[in-house]
């Protein structure tokens, strides 16, 4: 019970007041004021604002600060980014990857004609470069996790591939010792035209007129841009023969002569069987990688062949040289390079119709001659530039609207 009185007083005229509240009142006065007090409290509760000070506004802004210069870790350089998007990143993969490989064998070509300080065999060039090329792609190999030799159904497809690359590859180093320069060059680019051929009868892809009428631009290219130098060298030839047949040489002198034409005609035809074989290599590369679904696959079956071959020739048929550290270290270069060239071969061949992918390696002899007259080591003329334009156009249209719309 509580008790509540006012103030007493003994005037007479003034009473006496007793309030007397029971428990059970006060309990329910004192329990809805504590239920109002508690509806009250969540919304005082709501309305209060947290207390800021500069700790408080420092703090919040680290989080953001610490993403900002965490984004810049996980970005990708554009560098990468396009040789992602050359390797698998669209339709137009399989024929970048060409031109890339093409643009590779260019760079090769300008090390080696200005950087050059030592004569090297060309067998032992070809064995540093078989080395080089086994030794990265069994690390790529193992990098990734993949078997070294592949899967057991495409074995025969890779030793295939193994043994017609060496001797194509075997055939041109025979015939670029023994015929001129630029009649070597002119043959081996021959091998697209016979790819294509070969890849119509072994893996029966369709011949568009359009295609054919490209490698036929490219190669007329070709003509032109060594016009000038077959018909220098065909004149001296001729004059040789009618020398010979005039009698106005000494019979030893003449025997050598006639000996030395027949020694060209056969090393021209060993130069047209390279070609022929290394056409039919890419097929058996196309195949191979397709096969595998891994064209390194493809290019380290060619160097466990080609290294120690060219390591047996190299000691076989020439005079071994030891090279400086200059030489050496370009060797080595032209290797790593090599084996870029060869992977991006293959995997343009893998996504790509040979056909398509053959006519963009006619690009090389167009950048070759095109770098000769930019530095002045090739004399201009009428048939270079020419070439180069047909080739460039050719090449330009394969690129532009070769593509399939899906790959193969």
């Amino acid at each position: 019970m509580a008790a509540s009185a006012d103030t007493i007083t003994d005037d007479g005229n003034h009473t006496v007041e007793l309030t007397v509240l029971d428990n059970e009142e006060s309990a329910a006065n004192g329990g809805s004021a504590a239920a109002s007090s508690e509806e009250i409290t969540p919304l005082l509760t709501q309305i209060e604002r947290p207390k800021i000070n500069i700790f408080s506004v420092s703090r919040s802004r680290r989080k953001p600060r610490e993403l900002v210069i965490k984004a810049p870790e996980t970005e990708i350089s554009p560098v990468s980014q396009f040789m992602l998007w050359a390797w698998s990143g669209s339709r137009y993969s399989g024929l970048l990857c060409m031109a890339l490989s093409s643009v590779i064998y260019f760079v090769m070509e300008v090390l080696s004609e200005n950087f050059t300080a030592q004569s090297i065999p060309l067998f032992e060039t070809s064995f540093v470069r078989c080395t080089v090329t086994l030794i990265l792609s069994y690390i790529w190999l193992r990098r990734i996790g993949l078997p070294i030799f592949g899967a057991t159904h495409p074995r025969k497809l890779l030793l295939l591939r193994s043994l017609v690359g060496y001797l194509s590859l075997l055939s041109f180093i025979y015939c670029i010792q023994r015929i001129p320069f630029s009649l070597a060059i002119l043959l081996s680019f021959t091998t697209p035209i016979m790819a294509s051929i070969m890849a119509r009868i072994f893996l029966h892809e369709k011949l568009k007129i359009t295609e054919i009428g490209g490698l036929a631009c490219s190669f007329s290219g070709m003509l032109f841009i060594f016009q000038q130098m077959l018909t220098t060298q065909g004149t001296e030839m001729a004059n040789l023969l009618l020398d010979v047949e005039g009698g106005l040489q000494k019979t030893e002198e003449a025997s050598n002569s006639s000996c030395g034409g027949s020694n060209h005609i056969y090393a021209a035809l060993i130069g047209f069987f390279s070609s022929i074989t290394g056409g039919i290599s890419y097929c058996l590369i196309k195949a191979a990688a397709k096969a595998t679904d891994q064209p390194v696959v493809t290019v380290l079956s060619f160097a466990i062949l080609a290294s120690p071959a060219a390591g047996i020739c190299t000691f076989a048929f020439e005079e071994f040289v030891l090279p400086s550290f200059n030489s050496l270290s370009l060797m080595l270069a032209l290797g790593i390079l090599s084996f870029l060239a060869e992977v991006f071969l293959a995997h343009g061949l893998q996504l790509e119709k040979i056909n398509k992918a053959a006519n963009v390696m006619f690009m090389e002899a167009a950048l070759s001659q095109l770098w000769g007259i930019g530095t002045s080591s090739i004399a201009p003329s009428l048939g270079r530039l020419v070439g180069c334009i047909l080739i460039l156009i050719s090449v330009s249209f394969t690129m532009f609207f070769g593509p399939e719309k899906e790959n193969e």
